[in-house]
């Protein structure tokens, strides 16, 4: 596939969902699983693909995102971001207008389909399956889908198919009970779209011809009433990383690795950008079921059920339970978790101060909080990048 196949990784996300991890970064560039960027997983996926040809396209924070891809893939992918010409706009309007606006750089490529991917998605898949799809019906596109119960169909773009697995209708997101039930399956299931999308170079330039800025609301709808459009099942793990319940659970599911990114393939892993740390230090410390990021220094009474990324520092007596650190880029004496600290359910962001005995427990139960650097959605606690907790602070 090296030289028929080109992809497009869509990194251009201001995530406003995903808030306050997106207070400082654009969504792709959010960390996870202790040591990658949300990014890593579809480039990797592509390049475990055999794919050589690989952009991609930035928008909000894109110098941070350009430092990460630059150190960790060096001169094997082409970075864009908006540019203002005479002829272009400034910034861009959605996900097929970020394609559109950067034509130019496309139109050079000699590869005959384009796979266009979502910069905040995690799965594992050989993408040379559903370009091999795309082959053998001669689709002008080919949508990949999975099977979904009626409460993520109503975030998703959904499909009605024939046996052929060729579309017949799409809508967006819809919320309508009438909108809904038409889509239904006969297994009371829905076919939704996983945003990932293969293209024949040819029919991306003319759709990009038409009206609209979005791929999911405006232009494939068009592409599947012109038929030509088929659906690629597929059965494997996937999860759109939408909102703060949806990054919390995605992360600690790595623990049990049951129905989540699988990060222990060796023959397609997950690339990342090199640190070159030492293996982390523990010290008279009880660990349950966790992850401990390369760097890190423990002398905390107890990790149980948390992943905590590389160079976390965390002093005695604390305990940290069901909760994701997400480590931090260089040492400082600043950076770190104090002492008998009880951090449960909370998600603590890089470059952090966080005192002695602090309790960030969320004692009154709420499931929307603001505060100065400090926050809850989805009933769990977010501390800030840059936030300094004093002792005995309490949430």
């Amino acid at each position: 596939m090296t030289d028929e196949v080109a992809a497009i990784v869509l990194a251009g996300g201001q995530g406003t969902r995903l808030f306050p991890l997106t207070q400082s970064r654009c969504k792709p560039a959010v960390s996870f699983g202790g040591r990658y960027c949300l990014v890593d997983i579809p480039i990797s996926n592509a390049i475990n693909s055999d794919i050589r040809e690989i952009y991609v396209i930035a928008q909000y924070f894109a110098s941070d995102l350009n430092a990460h891809i630059a150190a960790t893939y060096h001169a094997d992918l082409k970075y864009l971001c908006p540019e203002e010409t005479a002829e272009k706009k400034v910034w861009f309007q959605g996900t097929a207008d970020a394609i559109r606006q950067n034509w130019d750089h496309f139109a050079k490529s000699t590869a005959r389909y384009f796979l266009i991917l979502s910069g905040d998605q995690l799965y594992n898949i050989d993408f040379r399956n559903m370009v091999s799809f795309a082959k053998k019906s001669n689709a002008d596109l080919v949508i990949a889908s999975l099977h979904v119960d009626e409460p993520e169909a109503k975030r998703m773009g959904l499909m009605k198919i024939d046996k052929e697995c060729r579309i017949l209708d799409f809508v967006e997101k819809p919320q309508e009970k009438a909108v809904l039930d038409s889509f239904r399956t006969p297994e009371n299931k829905f076919v939704g779209s996983m945003g990932i999308y293969v293209f024949k170079k040819e029919a991306l330039f003319h759709l990009l011809q038409q009206e609209g800025n979005d791929f999911g609301h405006h232009l494939i709808p068009i592409a599947c009433k012109k038929g030509k459009t088929s659906c690629f099942l597929y059965e494997g793990y996937w999860e759109d990383i939408g909102t703060v319940a949806s990054y919390y659970n995605a992360s600690l599911a790595l623990i049990e690795q049951n129905h989540c990114l699988n990060t222990y393939d060796e023959k397609n892993p997950i690339r990342q950008e090199p640190d070159f740390l030492p293996s982390p230090k523990i010290k008279n410390t009880r660990i349950i079921d966790s992850l401990i990021g390369d760097g890190s220094l423990i002398e905390a009474e107890e990790i149980a059920h948390s992943v905590l990324g590389v160079r976390s520092v965390i002093k005695k007596g604390t305990v940290i339970r069901d909760s994701i650190v997400l480590g931090n880029t260089s040492y400082k004496p600043t950076f770190s978790i104090g002492k008998n600290c009880l951090i449960q359910k909370a998600i603590i962001d890089q470059h952090t101060s966080i005192g002695n005995n602090v309790q960030l427990i969320n004692q009154k139960n709420v499931s929307t909080f603001d505060g100065n650097g400090i926050y809850i959605r989805d009933g769990i606690i977010i501390v800030t990048t840059g936030t300094q907790l004093p002792d005995g602070f309490v949430l």
